[in-house]
Formats: structure tokens, C-alpha cells, sequence
């Protein structure tokens, strides 16, 4: 069984990367990134309106890491501490040694292999550091980019479902992929 611990937070690094524990001096960043409507457009949330909702959501990151079940890395480039994205492993199934990936990045910083980058780096430390025995992804069928990033790290399609939720006053469909640890 999955008996994750991330204390002290583990900081990831690449080679233009570093991924980073999300700090309430993040605010501004995160804030951008949570109300921008191109990063939101398939992020099944609402967008946050005040920097005090961001500050909320990393109150949120570090509530969920301390009691171990989930962490939050903001990607910044190496040398640069502004806040370009977020990646996380969270819904961790212990009994199951699974958990859900998620991600976004900001526009501006989209088509350079910096989420290739930073899911790669992510994906090897939930495989060898907390021995997930699989990763799973929930992924809005109509966002053709984080998909073909997904199959490019080699997550599989599991499940299609159909208007299988309803947010914003319509049913949407969802795609699940996964990635095995082999």
C-alpha cells in the first residue's frame, strides 16, 4: 500500500527546470494562471476572481501536502522564480497505489517541451520515489494538446465517458488515460 510522505517537500530539478514547493508569494502568478480564460478553458473549476482565491488555493496545496495526500509543484525555468505552471499528483488511491495527474502551464510558455519536461521528471519521481504502480489522467476529450501530451509519455486511453458530469450548466464528456509503472 502507498504510504507517501512529502516532508520536507521534494524540489525536482531538469535541465532548464526546477519545480518547486507553490509559496503564498505565488499569489500573483497562480492568480494569473487561475483566471486566465485560455489556461481555464478545460480546467472544469471556476476561474479565480481575487488574488485571495489564489492564496486560498495554496492554503489548499499545502493543507493537502502536509497530511500526504497530494503535492502541488510550481514549474519555474532555473534562475527565474516566476511561477509559469503547476503539475501535481493528487486523488491518491493508497489502496490502490494510483494516483491522478494534473497540470497546466501558462500560454506564453506553451509549444517549448517545458510540460514534457516537467511531467517527465514528475512521472520518474512518482514511480521510483513513491512506488505508484500506475497514473491516471482525466482529461476534457476536446483538449487535443494535454492528450497528445499524455500519449507522448505513453498514457494509454482507458475510458471514454459521456456526459458523465455537469459543470457551468452542461453535461461534459471525459477521457481517462493511464500510465503503468513497468
Amino acid at each position: 500500500m502507498l504510504t507517501p510522505n512529502f516532508t520536507p517537500f521534494p524540489t525536482l530539478t531538469t535541465e532548464r527546470l526546477l519545480l518547486r514547493r507553490i509559496e503564498p508569494a505565488d499569489a500573483k502568478e497562480l492568480f494569473i494562471l487561475r483566471s486566465d480564460e485560455r489556461m481555464m478553458k478545460y480546467l472544469d473549476r471556476p476561474r479565480a476572481q481575487t488574488i485571495n482565491d489564489a492564496e486560498k488555493l495554496i492554503q489548499l496545496y499545502e493543507d493537502l501536502r502536509i497530511k500526504n495526500e497530494g503535492i502541488n509543484w510550481g514549474i519555474t525555468l532555473k534562475g527565474d522564480s516566476r511561477l509559469l505552471g503547476t503539475i501535481c499528483f493528487w486523488k491518491l488511491q493508497l489502496e490502490n497505489d494510483r494516483s491522478e495527474i494534473g497540470y497546466m502551464l501558462h500560454a506564453d510558455f506553451h509549444q517549448m517541451g517545458i510540460m514534457q519536461e516537467a511531467m517527465s521528471i514528475v512521472l520518474n519521481y512518482g514511480f521510483t520515489e513513491l512506488k505508484l504502480h500506475s497514473v491516471e489522467a482525466n482529461v476534457n476529450p476536446e483538449n487535443t494538446a494535454s492528450i497528445k501530451l499524455l500519449e507522448k509519455n505513453n498514457f494509454v486511453r482507458e475510458a471514454y465517458f459521456k456526459e458523465n458530469y455537469f459543470y457551468d450548466g452542461k453535461f461534459l464528456d471525459s477521457a481517462i488515460y493511464s500510465l503503468l509503472n513497468k
